[in-house]
C-alpha cells in the first residue's frame, strides 16, 4: 500500500484548487481597485480583505481536511480492491460517481479475465500432466526392449552393436529424467503441492539418488568420494531426493574425469555438500544460476541445459524451509550446500 503524505496530498490539492485560488485574487482585486477608486479608506479595504481571507482560509481546510481523508480511504484500499469493491467511499458528484462506474466495470472485466486465464492454465497442466504420464509407458517399454536383447555372448553381437545399446540405454535414462522433471515441475507449480514433512536418515535419501545414477557413473568413469553422513533430518523424503538427484545429473553432465564428492560440511551443523572437478562455473553466472530459463555459459556452450533443474531445486528447498548455495570456478569444479537445519530450528 503506497502512504500519501500530507505535504503531497497539500501539493495535489492546491494543484488542483489553483483555478479557484486564482478567481479569487482577481475578485479581490477588483473589488480593492472599486474600493480605491472611489477613495475609500485603505483601512477598510485592509479589513475586508483580510476578513475574506482568513474566511477562505477556514473554508480551504476544512475541505482540504476532507479530501485528504479521502486520499489515505482510497490508498487503503488500493490492496482490498483486488479481490472487491466494497469500502469504496460515496461518490460527491456526478465525475465521481461516473469514475467508480468506471471501476467497477474494469473490475469486473479483470475478474472475467484472470478466470479465463486460470481454466486455461487448469486445461493446460491436466494436459501436460495427462503427456507425461502416457509417455512414461512407452519409454518403460523400450526399456523393457534394450534389457531383452541378448547379450554379446548368446549371439555373437559385435562390441560396437552392445556399445550402441549401452548409449541408447542412457539416452533413454535421461528422457525419463526429463519427463520426471516435467512432472515434479507441475507438482510443484499446483497450489496443493504433497508436502509430507517426517524425520528421515539423510544417508537413505542420499543413497536412494546415488543408486539412480550408479549407471552414468560407470559409463562416465566418474569416481564416487560418499563419507557416512549420521545424520538425521526433517523434511519431505520425494521432494529432497529430486533435489539430490537433479544436483548429480548436473554434476555429472559437467565432470569429465575425477570424482564427486558428498559429505558434511562440518560436524554438528546440517549442510549436506555435493562437490565435483567439473568445469566449474564462471563468477557472473553464479548470482543468476536459480533464475528460471538461465543457463549461462556452460549451457550456451554445450546447449544441453535447459535452465529448470536449479530453478525447481531453489523452490523445492525454499518450500521445505532448507537452503541452497552454490559455489565455483571455472576448470576447478563446483560445490553445492543444502542447509537442512532450518526446518528443525523452526519446529522447535
Amino acid at each position: 500500500m503506497k502512504e500519501i503524505s500530507l505535504c503531497a496530498a497539500g501539493k495535489q490539492y492546491l494543484r488542483g484548487h489553483s483555478r479557484g485560488i486564482l478567481l479569487y485574487c482577481i475578485f479581490a482585486g477588483v473589488f480593492a481597485l472599486v474600493f480605491y477608486l472611489y477613495h475609500l479608506p485603505l483601512e477598510a479595504v485592509l479589513y475586508a480583505a483580510l476578513l475574506c481571507a482568513v474566511l477562505a482560509l477556514l473554508v480551504l481546510t476544512a475541505d482540504f481536511y476532507r479530501y485528504y481523508q479521502r486520499c489515505r480511504v482510497l490508498g487503503d484500499l488500493q490492496q482490498q480492491i483486488m479481490f472487491s469493491l466494497e469500502g469504496l467511499p460515496e461518490a460527491k458528484g456526478l465525475l465521481e460517481k461516473e469514475y467508480q462506474e468506471l471501476i467497477a466495470a474494469l473490475y469486473r472485466d479483470k475478474i472475467r479475465l484472470v478466470s479465463q486465464a486460470d481454466n486455461e492454465r487448469r486445461d493446460l497442466v491436466d494436459y501436460y500432466t495427462l503427456w507425461a504420464h502416457q509417455i512414461k509407458t512407452p519409454i518403460a517399454a523400450m526399456g523393457l526392449l534394450l534389457q531383452s536383447l541378448p547379450s554379446a555372448e548368446d549371439d555373437g553381437s559385435t562390441a560396437q552393436s552392445m556399445e550402441q545399446n549401452r548409449e541408447l540405454a542412457i539416452e533413454l535414462f535421461k528422457i525419463e529424467q526429463y519427463v520426471e522433471m516435467v512432472l515434479q515441475y507441475l507438482r510443484l507449480e499446483s497450489p496443493s503441492s504433497d508436502f509430507v514433512l517426517k524425520r528421515y536418515a539423510l544417508d537413505d535419501i542420499v543413497r536412494q539418488a546415488v543408486r539412480k545414477y550408479a549407471k552414468m557413473f560407470i559409463r562416465k568413469k566418474i569416481s564416487l568420494d560418499f563419507s557416512q553422513l549420521n545424520c538425521d533430518v526433517l523434511t519431505d523424503e520425494k521432494w529432497l531426493v529430486f533435489v539430490i538427484e537433479q544436483i548429480l545429473s548436473n554434476a555429472l553432465k559437467y565432470t569429465r574425469e575425477g570424482k564427486i564428492s558428498i559429505y558434511m560440511e562440518r560436524e554438528g551443523a546440517k549442510t549436506l555438500v555435493i562437490a565435483d572437478t567439473g568445469i566449474g562455473i564462471a563468477g557472473e553466472d553464479l548470482p543468476r544460476v536459480f533464475e528460471k530459463g538461465f543457463t549461462g555459459y556452460n549451457g550456451r556452450r554445450d546447449k544441453k541445459s535447459t535452465g529448470i533443474g536449479l530453478y525447481l531445486c531453489r523452490r523445492i528447498l525454499t518450500k521445505l524451509s532448507h537452503t541452497i548455495v552454490i559455489e565455483g570456478e571455472p576448470g576447478k569444479g563446483t560445490k553445492v550446500k543444502i542447509g537442512l537445519d532450518t526446518l528443525d530450528t523452526v519446529m522447535e
